[in-house]
């Protein structure tokens, strides 16, 4: 760390404020030596803490290559915001030392116009490389591979392989490198060779009688489909092919475990209400309100509604006192094994064990859990309010309530991520609001009605 940063009259802790006085200074050199010098968390988590005129400043000042390093591990949303605040050719420039998928991934979070005018900057080449990259889904092959590879014609000797990586050994260090893989002269796959075995062969000897057959994926296999290859081989990367068995790259089993991590994160997020599933705090006030309240406050109606059924019963709310003890553990309780349903079903929608059209098929699979779970809930709440009050009948209404509701609430859960996943409703996003809705209206009703039906025997 440069002596002016800290010392014992001014201590300066926070990366953010270090990366802030050595940018005061306005010395290059010592700027990429300082960021250089950081943890990559604490690099990142200082860009972030950035203002947006710091953050184009600083990224002004790294080499290309530098500020590729540092945006790469940034959020996704956060490195498009950050890259889009650029000039087009300062932008361009990092964009071009990225990985292809990582450049692909960006490119795709940017705006269209955004997005077109970096590329406009970009080696005419490269740039339509990026753009067929940035076609792809996120999560299929064809958005999860690298283009950074080694392929070789059939017909190429060792020698003339070795000698190649030698003569590129700094350019490849960003390549897939583990194998060599063998194209027929039509750029068709064929085979690989493993890069140790090429070492120890005769330098005189073609690919095409070293290579082992190679497995391969098509550009548009889903994230699933791609765990399940990469549980059934051992291999550290599977090559993607087109249509016509062209080599297009590589997708990594470490970029796929990557991408099934994110989309559990962004599906817990949904889930809690954070829509669009990726809010960190150094992003703008406004737009974290924004995204928050367009949640809330559907709750908000959603829960008057539940509120009502309450009113529509004060007089037998007031009569038996007791039953206010028990509505939040019947809502709560209900609510439990309708997350439960609701989790198999999301879980089964991701591995596509189930279809949305299969909606019968799962509510008859959950109400027979539901009616056992259900059941044995209700008789032992029914019995704690029997022993508690001595009223056989203050038991039969809240274990029949909380047995109704528990089958009610597995029936939602089960079926309504499909039913919205049938019409194209993200079912993360929308499936706790309704199971949580319907439940408190439906467990409410319940007690209620069924302590009206009951009063005198209850009072």
């Amino acid at each position: 760390m440069p002596k002016s940063l800290a010392n014992e009259n001014n201590p300066i802790r926070d990366p953010d404020e270090q990366l802030r006085q050595v940018m005061s200074e306005g010395d290059p050199a010592t700027i990429e030596s300082f960021v250089a010098s950081l943890d990559p968390t604490d690099a990142i988590r200082a860009l972030l803490r950035l203002n947006p005129d710091e953050q184009e400043q600083l990224l002004r000042v790294l080499p290309a290559a530098g500020a590729a390093d540092l945006i790469e591990d940034v959020p996704d949303e956060q490195a498009a915001d950050i890259i889009e605040a650029l000039e087009p050719r300062d932008a361009a420039s990092i964009v071009a030392e990225m990985p292809s998928d990582e450049k692909a991934d960006l490119l795709g979070d940017l705006t269209e116009e955004g997005a077109e005018a970096i590329l406009q900057e970009m080696e005419p080449e490269e740039a339509n490389k990026a753009r067929e990259l940035a076609a792809y889904d996120d999560d299929v092959a064809g958005g999860l591979m690298v283009t950074e590879i080694l392929q070789f014609d059939e017909g190429t000797t060792v020698g003339e392989v070795v000698d190649d990586l030698g003569a590129r050994a700094e350019e490849l260090e960003e390549h897939f490198t583990r194998y060599a893989y063998v194209v027929s002269g039509w750029g068709r796959l064929v085979g690989y060779v493993e890069i140790q075995e090429l070492v120890l062969s005769p330098r005189d000897k073609p690919l095409a009688e070293l290579m082992s057959p190679s497995r391969f994926v098509r550009a548009n296999l889903g994230l699933d489909e791609l765990k399940a290859h990469f549980e059934a081989a051992d291999h550290p990367g599977v090559p993607v092919v087109d249509l016509h068995g062209r080599i297009l790259g590589v997708v990594r089993r470490a970029s796929v475990q990557d991408a099934l991590a994110e989309r559990a994160e962004r599906e817990m997020l949904r889930m809690q209400g954070i829509v669009g599933g990726d809010e960190i705090r150094t992003l703008p006030t406004l737009t974290r309100g924004r995204r928050r309240l367009s949640w809330l406050t559907v709750n908000v109606v959603l829960n008057l509604i539940a509120a009502s059924v309450i009113a529509l019963y004060l007089d037998t709310l007031g009569a038996v006192i007791a039953l206010a003890v028990f509505l939040p553990i019947i809502s709560d309780m209900s609510g439990c094994t309708g997350n439960q349903a609701v989790a198999v079903s999301m879980r089964e929608l991701s591995l596509g064990l189930v279809k949305p059209v299969e909606v019968v098929r799962v509510w008859l699979k959950e109400i027979s859990v539901g009616a056992l779970v259900g059941i044995s809930l209700g008789v032992l709440l029914g019995a704690v309010a029997w022993v508690w009050k001595g009223n056989p009948y203050l038991g039969l209404v809240v274990g029949a309530a909380l047995a109704l509701n528990s089958m009610i609430a597995v029936s939602i859960g089960g079926t309504v991520p499909l039913l919205l996943k049938r019409f194209g409703v993200d079912p993360a996003v929308a499936s706790g609001p309704i199971l949580t809705t319907v439940t408190d209206i439906c467990g409410f009703f319940l007690v209620l009605s069924f302590a009206a039906l009951m009063l005198d025997k209850l009072t």
